[in-house]
């Protein structure tokens, strides 16, 4: 449980202190652009606190039953008290179910559907600054900045958006520029990118 406690605390600090370095230093045009197209494996979706999961054991209907991932991660099912699911995929945690169940029954066959998604934290898209409604949001492959956009409900009328950054914390917390003025209000494709699980949307207020 200390680390599930840590990582959120050391992520605010990340977050308060690069939003304060976004407003306060204005040079976001000095940084690179954030590149269009993300080159990346196939991506797995990993289970995540605040999921819910069916679990589906083939023949024993009795064990069959929809779980809520908890907060530390873990899941409860019959005949399994406490089992880790958080950074999983449903095939990893469906053979890790079957070790569980081999104790009681015989050849147990386990399929395990997500049925809604939040993710760990690791990997979810936060915005913060001048959008419409600031959040967290799921990563879902491919997922775009006009994705985003459009589930934030876009930005602020105070807001910089040409002055917007991304910060890859998945990718030894790079920073990048995009131009969401450009994108929301001009309809300028070109300004649109790919986003990568973990990325913070920064949206500085303008000055002006």
């Amino acid at each position: 449980m200390g680390t599930l406690r840590t990582a959120p605390v050391n992520l605010f600090i990340l977050l308060t202190t690069a939003l304060a370095a976004a407003l306060l230093s204005g040079c976001a045009s000095s940084l690179p652009p954030a590149p269009q197209l993300v080159a990346s494996a196939e991506y797995n979706y990993k289970i995540g606190p605040g999921d819910n999961l069916n679990i589906v054991v083939w023949r024993n209907p009795e064990l069959s039953m929809s779980v809520p991932v908890r907060p530390d991660g873990k899941i409860s099912a019959p005949l399994i008290d406490d089992l880790d699911a958080m950074g999983k995929d449903s095939t990893s945690l469906a053979r890790d179910i079957e070790k569980e169940l081999a104790k009681f029954i015989r050849d147990p066959v386990v399929t395990v559907i997500v049925t809604s998604f939040v993710g760990p934290y690791s990997e979810q898209i936060r915005v913060i600054g001048e959008a419409a409604k600031p959040q967290i949001l799921a990563y879902k492959q491919k997922m775009t900045l006009l994705d985003v956009m459009i589930a934030v409900g876009g930005i602020t009328d105070f807001a910089d958006g040409n002055r917007a950054t991304i910060l890859r914390t998945g990718d030894t917390n790079a920073q990048y520029s995009v131009r969401l003025k450009d994108l929301v209000k001009g309809g300028d494709v070109s300004a649109n990118v790919e986003m990568k699980p973990g990325d913070v949307l920064i949206i500085p207020q303008s000055w002006f």
